[in-house]
């Protein structure tokens, strides 16, 4: 039975290397995958996804096939054997509740990897909405500088420093953002390769 799959984690957790090694091995089988992403996440370009260790392939935007329209987006979605979104946390949480009845009446698995909360431990509405309604909710794990499990998305400047105020969507990232562990993140600890960064 198809389910829809939420695979969550930090920054530098290899979500996006994750959703790449998934299309891969359906496309190994010989079926097709249908890849998505935001319009928002340019970062890579317009119709590539690209993991930090260099894997990329294009892909399709999330809004060209999810639709006001649950009828055309199931018209869509026909022929292909799993949906595959990347950075789902940029998705409108309106047209993602479409993705149930995808599951349910074609049969078709949709499995979404993103961010669970921003910078500032906020749930990103498409996240929320994801936590919502997906049947299997999963943690890619990370670890913080110190060792321990990274949970938190900690946007720096341009010294290492942990913001704590700002826009909830900045594009970015290692240069931008940093994962660590609970504590480090309350004590604005980036760890001590970045501490000797920032004195040099």
């Amino acid at each position: 039975m198809a389910k829809l799959y939420f695979r969550y984690g930090a920054m530098g957790s290899s979500k996006t290397a994750n959703a790449l090694m998934v299309a891969f091995n359906y496309e190994e089988k010989g079926l097709k995958p249908l890849v998505l992403k935001p319009r928002l996440d340019s970062r890579d370009g317009e119709r590539i996804i690209r993991s930090r260790i260099g894997i990329e392939r294009e892909c399709v935007f999330f809004e060209e096939i999810f639709v006001a329209d649950i009828e055309e987006t199931k018209r869509r979605i026909q022929g292909y054997d799993v949906v595959i979104v990347d950075e789902v946390q940029f998705c409108n949480p309106v047209l993602l509740r479409q993705m149930r009845a995808v599951v349910h009446d074609l049969q078709i698995p949709v499995i979404c990897y993103g961010l669970r909360t921003d910078f500032l431990l906020e749930p990103f509405p498409g996240s929320y909405e994801m936590c919502a309604i997906a049947d299997v909710i999963q943690e890619i794990k990370t670890v913080c500088w110190c060792g321990d499990g990274a949970t938190c998305n900690a946007r720096i400047d341009g010294e290492g420093n942990v913001l704590r105020s700002g826009e909830q969507v900045v594009l970015g990232g290692n240069e931008s953002y940093i994962s660590l562990c609970y504590r480090h993140y309350m004590e604005g600890d980036t760890g001590p390769k970045m501490r000797a960064a920032k004195r040099s």
